[in-house]
């Protein structure tokens, strides 16, 4: 896959390219894929923060850092799935909230499910998102 520009952030990010084999992006000509960001640091050691609403404020930090490697922005993104252990409104109201922040002038598509386990036993929540970097005219 020669052709696909595959990335992954300083700490973490490698770390898990190297323990599991995954990427934390990749850019498919003007799409940027993001896999899941949890809540952890992205600094060794890894630590998830205590809890999940400081999980999802974490999750949209390491997204940024994701989209950076691709040269892309938050502005970018035009979908968001996140995954919750457990979900309820407090939690749909802190996604929104930072819907808010990182992306005050859009609204993006977004898939929200609940699910009984993720990746790591300390991960409350995961959120990936898709991105569209638009071609500049020459």
């Amino acid at each position: 896959m020669s052709h696909l520009t595959f990335h992954s952030y300083d700490g973490k990010g490698v770390e898990n390219a190297n323990s599991f084999g995954y990427s934390e992006s990749v850019r498919v000509e003007n799409t940027v894929y993001i896999s899941g960001q949890g809540g952890w640091t992205r600094t060794l050691p890894t630590k998830f923060a205590p809890t999940q609403l400081e999980q999802i404020d974490q999750a949209f930090e390491n997204i940024e850092a994701a989209l950076k490697e691709e040269g892309a922005t938050f502005e970018n993104v035009f979908k968001v799935v996140s995954y919750h252990r457990p979900l309820d409104k407090t939690i749909l109201g802190r996604v929104g909230e930072n819907f808010k922040k990182w992306m005050p002038n859009h609204k993006p598509l977004w898939t929200c499910v609940e699910v009984t386990r993720l990746g790591e036993d300390e991960m409350l929540v995961e959120v990936e998102v898709v991105a569209h970097i638009p071609v500049v005219a020459k």
